[in-house]
C-alpha cells in the first residue's frame, strides 16, 4: 500500500498545508483589509465513492494509531485542490462565472484518475499522510484553464481571509504563504495533485508508504470553489457548477 514518489511530488507536499512544525507555532498575520474583504479560497474536485472509500479506510487506520488526529468530515472535506488563491469577496460570483464556462466545457465529471500511492509530510513529531493522483495531460490542461479564470481577480492576502478556526487558533503564517505563492509554485510542471487522509505517528506513516499500494482508479464527481480554513483545509463550500450556492 504505498510507493515512493517523485521528488516534485514531495516538494509539492512540503508546502501543502503547513511547514512542518508549525501548527504549534503559528502567529497571527496582520491583515492589511477589514476582516471578510479578502477571502481564500479553494478550487477543487469532489472524488467519487471509490476514493471516499479509500480515504475514509486511512483515515481510520491512522486514527487509530494516533485517535488525536482529525477525522474527514464537513471541516475537512476529502478533496483534490487545483488551485487555493486569494480573492476579494466582492469578485465571487464573476469567479464562479467563469469558472462556470470552464466546468462548461470541459465537465469534471468526465476525468478518469488514479491513485498512485501514499505520501508523507513531517509535523512535528507526526507525519500528515495522503494519496498522491497521478498528474495527468488532462488534470494539468484542466488546472490551466481554472488558473486563467481565476487569476484577473487574484490579490495578496492575510490570515485574515481564512474561516476562522473553531477553537481560535491563530491562521498559520506558512498558509498564507503557501495561497499567496500557489501560482506558479504549485502549478504547471510543479502541480501534483492529492488527497490528504490524515495524521499519524511517524513510525506508523513509514510502515504505511512503505507497504505494497495497489493502484485503483476512480473518477470526479463534481467540482466547488471552498472558503479555506487553517491549514488549508477545505473548511466551507461557497459554489458549485451544480448551480447550488450556500452562505458566504
Amino acid at each position: 500500500m504505498g510507493m515512493k514518489f517523485s521528488r516534485g511530488a514531495a516538494i509539492l507536499v512540503a508546502a501543502i498545508c503547513w511547514a512542518a512544525g508549525s501548527a504549534g507555532r503559528a502567529e497571527a498575520a496582520e491583515p492589511s483589509d477589514p476582516p471578510g474583504e479578502i477571502v481564500a479560497i479553494d478550487v477543487l474536485l469532489h472524488p467519487d465513492a471509490t476514493m471516499l472509500a479509500a480515504a475514509a479506510q486511512a483515515n481510520a487506520e491512522l486514527r487509530g494509531d494516533y485517535p488525536a488526529g482529525f477525522a474527514l468530515d464537513t471541516l475537512h472535506t476529502p478533496h483534490i485542490s487545483m488551485i487555493q488563491r486569494f480573492v476579494r469577496r466582492d469578485d465571487l460570483e464573476r469567479i464562479y462565472g467563469e469558472l462556470d464556462k470552464v466546468f462548461t466545457d470541459a465537465p469534471p465529471t468526465s476525468l478518469q484518475l488514479q491513485a498512485i500511492g501514499y505520501y508523507s509530510l513531517p509535523v512535528g513529531e507526526l507525519g500528515l499522510a495522503g494519496i498522491v493522483v497521478e498528474p495527468t495531460k488532462v488534470l494539468r490542461t484542466l488546472q490551466d484553464r481554472i488558473i486563467a479564470a481565476v487569476e484577473p481577480f487574484t490579490v495578496e492576502g492575510t490570515g485574515a481571509a481564512f474561516v476562522p478556526s473553531a477553537d481560535g487558533a491563530a491562521i498559520a503564517p506558512s498558509i498564507v504563504e503557501y495561497v499567496n505563492g500557489y501560482v506558479p509554485e504549485r502549478s504547471g510542471k510543479s502541480f501534483n495533485p492529492h488527497i490528504t487522509v490524515g495524521l499519524g505517528t511517524m513510525p506508523f506513516v513509514k510502515r504505511l508508504i512503505a507497504a505494497p499500494f495497489p493502484k485503483f482508479s476512480f473518477k470526479v464527481k463534481g467540482a466547488s470553489v471552498y472558503h479555506l480554513g487553517n491549514y488549508g483545509t477545505a473548511a466551507a463550500e461557497l459554489w458549485s457548477p451544480r448551480g447550488e450556492r450556500v452562505s458566504k
